[in-house]
């Protein structure tokens, strides 16, 4: 015959069960239902971590509405041979044969010492243990209670089962929406020091109480950022990071191949992480008489849980870039996985590698394109000559904008301005050749619209694939005014002057047209605050055309237009 009370109960129980956070919300539903069964007095719980330590017990009488809780944990070593395998183990021993030191249930039972004690010892996890018991007399179905024990505890174990698989899934979206942040969050950045400094904020606390990153460099491993959740202990930890031998030796001492690596309890012994009585101390005496400048060892901070540190190793693309230690001061079950401190050590080595590579190109291409340009500008007693070279936009490729000034055998000299089409190796050695071409026949006394055919018909002859636009203009002081004339220029269309109150002319074709610039002084500098008004332009097929150029003095043109400033080229760059 069924007995319907008990499936009912058992019924509801598994729905508690579904619903639960924690096995201890089941207690009320297991408890009562088995005291309620024929023949039994009481009923006690257990739960124990390792073999031998006794985390709680919970006992509810016969007539009493309240459960007696003992939850003061205490080594219990005789009761390790309790410790039960893989299945659940149903033991049924006399009250009078239980010996207190191995079962601390003895003095709930022995209130009735013609009793029997049924048992079932089970597994909940690798971490720990428990065991569900009842005191039975003489009128017990043993049996039957043996069978509701088992009924329970295969509750129970579902129940402690979901949980951790609930939690693990919990823990798996978490950590997966916290990796996509730190990708985010560390990829906005190609400056090194920076990522690295992102990579330790993103960490803490989300991840661990403190975190220390360094860089690897030719000469050993370098200090970069460190960051921790307790304000006092943040310049402790920069200190350890700094200058801590121990700490040092330990990642030198890193190959290649390691994985993350956890260190705890004795393998911390003698490092500034160690858990020590005499630090805690210590910390306390220099707190307490407000000295406390956070340089004791961080480990001095937890209260209540042992330190453990991890180290992983950034390594990407083939190669390590450095490394970063993780510090934990929180329970086991809140340390994270060894493949997620992976994942996340590899996107922060790919993110520091692609800062490091973007420095390393950065550097490449600022020197090639400082040696396209002359190192020092010719000093003479007549002109004061100055330059200035702008980058426009932060591609990482070679510009073609060149310019250079040249002294010539007559005293005079030659200013030439070119731009190159396009970007990148093919525009800077087309960019050399076209500058030390210029730069050398000018030097021979070359007359400039001589010397831009020559080069003109070099770039053919080597079947170039790009154009170039380039002017060369003279510099020659007079005795009755300073003047400069514009003697060539090659690569355009004739060029359009126009100023503010009149139509735009057409001036002279490109290659004869003739302009002077009247200065007072034999000063020839560019200065972006000089009047804009009155422009001139030549339009190239060049991307950066349209763009006003800075005029650098007034000047009037052969065609009669008002006097204007006289541009070069267009371009992204600023001679």
């Amino acid at each position: 015959m069924v007995d319907d009370t008990w499936s009912s109960a058992l019924h509801r129980l598994w729905q508690a069960a579904s619903r639960a956070e924690e096995v201890s919300a089941l207690a009320d539903d297991v408890y009562a239902p088995l005291l309620a069964t024929p023949g039994v007095h009481l009923v006690v719980g257990t739960r124990w971590e390792d073999p031998q330590i006794l985390r709680y017990m919970r006992a509810l009488r016969a007539g009493s509405d309240s459960p007696v809780i003992t939850a003061t944990a205490r080594s219990v070593p005789e009761a390790a041979v309790r410790e039960p395998g893989d299945e659940p183990v149903v033991t049924r021993i006399p009250v009078a044969g239980l010996d207190d030191a191995g079962w601390p249930e003895a003095e709930l039972l022995r209130r009735t010492p013609e009793a029997t004690f049924v048992v079932c010892t089970f597994r909940l996890d690798h971490r720990g243990w428990a065991s569900l018991g009842v005191g039975v007399d003489a009128s017990a179905d043993v049996a039957a209670v043996e069978g509701r024990l088992a009924q329970a505890v295969d509750v129970i174990v579902a129940c402690h089962t979901g949980i951790i698989q609930r939690g693990r899934e919990a823990r798996r979206g978490a950590d997966d929406a916290l990796l996509a942040e730190a990708s985010l969050q560390m990829d906005s950045s190609l400056d090194v020091e920076e990522t690295l400094r992102r990579v330790a904020r993103i960490a803490v606390p989300a991840v661990a109480d403190g975190a220390l990153v360094h860089l690897l460099r030719s000469e050993g491993p370098e200090f970069v950022s460190a960051t921790h959740v307790a304000v006092r202990q943040q310049r402790a930890l920069e200190e350890i990071g700094r200058e801590n031998l121990w700490l040092a030796a330990l990642l030198a001492r890193r190959s290649e191949d390691e994985d993350t690596v956890f260190l705890s309890g004795p393998e911390l012994d003698g490092s500034p992480f160690a858990d020590t009585a005499e630090a805690t101390e210590a910390t306390e005496a220099t707190e307490a008489d407000g000295d406390g400048d956070g340089a004791r060892p961080v480990a001095a901070e937890a209260d209540r849980h042992s330190t453990v540190i991890s180290i992983s190793t950034l390594r990407a693309r083939g190669r390590v870039v450095g490394s970063i230690t993780f510090v934990y001061q929180r329970p086991e079950a809140r340390l994270p996985g060894s493949a997620f401190l992976r994942s996340l050590a590899t996107r922060a080595a790919l993110s520091i590698d692609n800062a490091l590579l973007y420095e390393l190109r950065r550097h490449a291409v600022l020197s090639l394109q400082e040696h396209l340009l002359p190192s020092q500008l010719p000093v003479t007693d007549q002109w004061d000559l100055s330059a200035s070279y702008e980058v426009g936009d932060p591609m990482l490729d070679v510009g073609g904008d060149f310019y250079d000034a040249v002294p010539r055998p007559d005293g005079s000299i030659a200013l030439l301005i070119g731009d190159v089409c396009g970007r990148g190796a093919e525009a800077a050695a087309l960019t050399g050749l076209a500058r030390h071409t210029l730069r050398t026949l000018l030097e021979q006394g070359t007359d400039p619209g001589t010397a831009l055919s020559r080069l003109n018909r070099a770039l053919r002859q080597e079947r170039a694939s790009r154009f170039l636009t380039a002017v060369v203009a003279t510099l020659a002081p007079r005795p009755t005014a300073r003047r400069c004339s514009p003697r060539a220029a090659r690569g355009t269309p004739r060029p359009w002057c126009s100023a503010a109150t009149a139509r735009s002319p057409k001036c002279s074709p490109a290659g004869s047209s003739s302009a002077s610039w009247t200065t007072s002084r034999t000063r020839a500098t560019r200065n972006a605050s000089a009047p804009t008004t009155p422009w001139c332009s030549s339009p190239t097929g060049s991307p950066n055309h349209g763009r006003r150029a800075a005029p650098s003095s007034r000047a009037s043109c052969r065609c009669g237009s008002p006097p204007c400033a006289v541009s070069t080229p267009p371009t992204s760059r600023r001679a």
